[in-house]
């Protein structure tokens, strides 16, 4: 029989055996959020020429995204408030309903609701896994167990598009949503048994108009650095007008946010130095990985011929050097109980990484950009565990699902803001590239930056290599700019206090002022 799990801080003994069951529940949680986008990517030619409606295809994915963002800081919330274990399992539910759902579509129309439903439930589900790790293992410890979440992340990264094509080609588009079914199931099966963390009761009334206003913000913001230079220009009224929203949603927020009884998103986390860094610096790892997760598949199909069969094995290098260093570093961050050295090497390894990749053209190997990728890796190694590690240090126990959810909905925003930004320029240089190699008509007439593998199979030769150029020079501006950015993260870095880790260890044994009882806000203020 399987040991209960305790959260830290609780007179009984967390067990190794224990931890590891409850761990593999919540990687198995994590995956179902992450693989759904990978997998459903590659099934959406077959859906669009099932159920049609092509114009609608981004809302697909941007329903999925939009529902995510704006739930994320939500279920933080309610974690805190009424129960991690509880929200948990219902964000499981809720997803697992949108999944069953969205299998049955029967028009994009449906398709696209469904999708929203299937969204609000992964938004939990990223959460309600960082905020339950939070609570069970104390961050002097959670080191041992960065590389699990790591892999994870590598799994659906690699594994995403061909588990979608062959479900798609051998059972049909459907499947790729009733595939969540088993792995959910087993994660309710597996959570349910071995997971038990105190209850709570609300100590105030829902922050009913905090939740409001960041909705929508999130949402207004979502949709200008989805919209932006895609739908409608930069310059276009309805730009313009989500982003006057979004400033007036925001502005409100936060002022809602200082009269709240219990506010959805407490602005006094923020006063901790270290917190506001690591959502600053996620901000930005969200922005250079999402970026070169999109444009570094595009390059290596367009310029370097590969298949778009296997797009998730081209970013291997990427993926198993950054799976190996965050594995490295947590378990350096355990023995020792330092991490300041962490975002720093990682912000330079992050600078150097989009700087080479800014390098590629039509002559660079796939060797070469498969260094230049490992590079980048080892940068986003360095960072992507340590930073939700040192935010969820810098605040009190009670507030874990809030850091938790705001350092998530944070790096979710660099990511969208990475693909728009990066985008806009990445398909402005392609299409200046086309002209001056081709001249406007025939630049306008070969499709610009639309073109893809297998229109561009088809095209003269001539057209062919004048595509190839633009595609570099649009990736090395795209790359260029996430160089740009990743400087400020190294620059934040510096500024990163070295607060004692709480939890068992050496320096900071369980029960000890700088255990799980302590206040990390006291304590940073000490530090300064």
């Amino acid at each position: 029989m399987v040991d209960t799990v305790k959260p830290a801080g609780t007179s009984e003994e967390v067990k190794p055996r224990s931890v590891r069951v409850v761990l593999m529940a919540l990687m198995i949680a994590m995956l179902l959020a992450m693989l759904d986008n990978m997998i459903i990517g590659t099934a959406m030619p077959t859906i669009v020429g099932e159920l049609h409606g092509l114009e609608h295809l981004s809302w697909v994915v941007t329903a999925y995204t939009l529902a995510t963002a704006a739930s994320t800081p939500i279920w933080g919330k309610l974690g805190d408030m009424y129960g991690r274990k509880g929200s948990f399992l219902t964000s499981i539910v809720i997803f697992l309903i949108g999944s069953v759902l969205s299998g049955m579509a029967q028009s994009m129309g449906q398709l696209i609701g469904f999708r929203a439903i299937q969204g609000l439930g992964a938004g939990g589900l990223m959460v309600g896994v960082m905020a339950i790790i939070g609570d069970l293992i104390p961050p002097r410890e959670r080191g041992k167990y960065q590389g699990m979440m790591a892999g994870v992340m590598a799994l659906a990264m690699i594994g995403g598009p061909l588990v979608g094509g062959t479900i798609t080609d051998h059972w049909g588009w459907r499947w790729s949503f009733y595939i969540n079914l088993p792995l959910g199931a087993v994660a309710l099966a597996m959570v349910t048994a071995v997971l038990h963390l105190p209850k709570k009761r609300a100590r105030g009334k829902i922050d009913y108009l905090g939740a409001a206003l960041l909705t929508i913000a999130i949402t207004s913001t979502v949709l200008v650095t989805t919209w932006g230079g895609n739908e409608y220009t930069w310059g276009s009224v309805e730009i313009l007008g989500l982003i006057a929203v979004g400033v007036l949603s925001t502005a409100a927020f936060l002022y809602a946010e200082t009269k709240a009884a219990e506010p959805v998103m407490p602005l006094h986390i923020f006063r901790s130095r270290n917190f506001t860094l690591m959502s600053v610096i996620g901000f930005l790892v969200g922005f250079a990985m999402f970026g070169g997760v999109l444009y570094l598949p595009l390059f290596q199909q367009s310029v370097q011929g590969a298949s778009a069969t296997n797009s998730g094995l081209l970013l291997l290098p990427m993926l198993l050097s950054m799976m190996v260093v965050s594995l490295i570093a947590g378990r350096v961050t355990t023995s020792s109980g330092k991490y300041k050295m962490f975002p720093i090497a990682g912000g330079a390894l992050m600078v150097v990484g989009m700087f080479l990749l800014a390098t590629m053209d039509t002559d660079t190997t796939r060797l070469v950009s498969g260094l230049y990728m490992a590079v980048l890796g080892a940068g986003l190694g360095f960072l992507m565990q340590i930073t939700m590690l040192v935010a969820q240090n810098s605040v009190e126990m009670k507030d874990m699902g809030v850091a938790s959810s705001s350092a998530t909905l944070f790096r979710t925003l660099g990511g969208s803001f990475g693909v728009a930004l990066m985008g806009s320029l990445f398909s402005a240089r392609v299409t200046d590239t086309m002209t001056e190699r081709l001249g406007p008509e025939a630049a306008q007439a070969s499709g610009g930056a639309q073109l893809d593998a297998a229109s561009l199979a088809k095209l003269p030769e001539a057209v062919r290599d004048a595509y190839q150029h633009a595609v570099a020079a649009g990736t090395h501006s795209a790359f260029l700019l996430g160089a740009a950015i990743a400087v400020l993260g190294f620059a934040a870095a510096w500024f990163v206090k070295e607060v004692p880790l709480r939890g068992a260890g050496p320096a900071a044994p369980a029960g000890s002022a700088d255990g799980d009882k302590a206040a990390p806000a006291a304590q940073e203020s000490l530090a300064h």
